[in-house]
């Protein structure tokens, strides 16, 4: 029986991700755990592991990956990089209307591309498979710390991207000294757990509950993780509901400015819908008692929920400041300002850890259907494109999209 030609591809986005779908152990254990398919992997000089470390365990390097009918990344494929006619892996950022994405997702239907996205590989309870919100929300915890660190003088730890690997980073956190302060978390999933991991890790740090943090004064710091039962409530005064929460969430309002007069640093780990409450005003921002110095803005909506978040910020370069008065960025030296850390591509950081965990997610729960039969569904579910050169039935609201409308 003839194999499936598989690649590993180079990333192509720029700036660049040193991230990578599989790391070399992974790939080995790839070639033999699924016999029916020929590895190769695309030579690359950004990736966190390097061609060395592929080429030591008996792996096919390659520059060509035109004859591979899968190829497998982790974001954007740059569209003229694109190969018609073949099934691809990765991150698109088109199935939510990402306008700055459109002619993706228009390259990828002319060439009869299957696009298979990342996000949406999920189980039949609409679980997702594979994600890399942990690493999101522990490289964004840490960078929350390392922005207070500037802030303040108190204490200094190196960037997370100049940490080697998780043990690093958390080595670095053992200098950390915070004076009393609170702590906010919000949200509850991968993302919000990676960043309680980081602050489980700060010497003399206690969670408390959201009673405690809003009413209490502590003398050692002290961090909280609410829920959106915890600054929601229903226009109609009927008890919170979650499953009721996420199919109306314009039916509901904002409980949550009692914790921006009581927190000092806010680390934003939530899911946010468009329709959904905003956590904060301009004028909220504005007010005397307006207690918060620093936001640490994981999740990274733009122009929504949070209004300091006015643009992303990078890698290199990841903090900027807002000042409240104005509504404007400034330089986050500024006296007035509000410290912003918005990196929206956190994981990067910390590639090596990341692409593991996430590899191995795909090997356990993904590749199976992909390689072999798809009998729950999993690859048709996250199929948002076929090989025709159409939307996925899944996918078809994207038609008025597709089109620019």
């Amino acid at each position: 029986m003839e194999k499936i030609k598989v690649a590993v591809l180079r990333e192509t986005k720029n700036p660049p991700d040193r991230r990578v779908v599989v790391s070399p152990a992974e790939a080995k254990l790839m070639t033999e755990r699924f016999t029916n398919i020929d590895l190769v992997i695309q030579t690359s000089e950004n990736r966190c592991f390097l061609d060395q470390e592929y080429k030591d365990l008996g792996l096919t390097l390659v520059d060509d990956v035109s004859d591979c009918d899968i190829l497998m990344g982790v974001k954007e494929v740059a569209k003229s990089k694109l190969i018609p006619n073949k099934k691809y892996l990765f991150f698109s950022h088109t199935a939510k209307e990402q306008d700055y994405n459109r002619p993706l997702l228009q390259k990828i239907i002319d060439s009869k591309i299957q696009i298979i996205d990342h996000e949406y590989l999920t189980d039949e309870n609409g679980m997702r498979l594979v994600a890399f919100g942990r690493w999101a929300g522990l490289v964004g915890a840490y960078n929350g710390l390392l922005a207070y660190g500037n802030k303040t003088k108190h204490f200094s730890i190196k960037k997370a991207n100049q940490c080697h690997d998780l043990e690093e980073l958390e080595k670095e956190i053992n200098k950390v000294n915070l004076e009393p302060l609170k702590i906010l978390i919000t949200g509850g999933g991968r993302v919000a757990h990676g960043a309680m991991e980081v602050l489980e890790l700060v010497k003399d740090i206690e969670k408390v509950t959201a009673q405690q943090f809003l009413t209490k004064e502590f003398d050692h710091p002290v961090y909280c993780q609410i829920d959106p039962w915890d600054y929601l409530e229903r226009k109609d005064g009927l008890p919170f509901d979650f499953k009721y929460f996420i199919k109306h969430p314009d039916k509901h309002t904002s409980t949550f400015k009692p914790y921006t007069k009581v927190t000092d640093m806010f680390i934003a780990c939530h899911f946010w819908d468009e329709k959904s409450p905003v956590f904060m005003t301009k004028e909220d921002m504005k007010e005397d008692d307006f207690k918060i110095s620093l936001i640490a803005d994981v999740s990274c909506d733009i122009d929504g929920p949070i209004p300091s978040t006015v643009r992303p910020s990078t890698i290199a370069d990841p903090i900027y400041g807002y000042c409240p008065e104005t509504g404007e960025e400034v330089d986050s030296s500024n006296p007035k300002a509000l410290t912003v850390m918005a990196v929206d591509n956190l994981p990067g950081e910390l590639p090596r850890n990341a692409s593991v965990d996430f590899g191995q997610g795909l090997i356990d729960k993904v590749f199976p259907s992909l390689f072999g039969e798809d009998s729950q569904g999993i690859i048709h579910r996250a199929s948002i494109t076929t090989l025709e050169g159409k939307l996925n039935d899944p996918f078809l609201y994207l038609e008025d999209f597709l089109a620019g409308k």
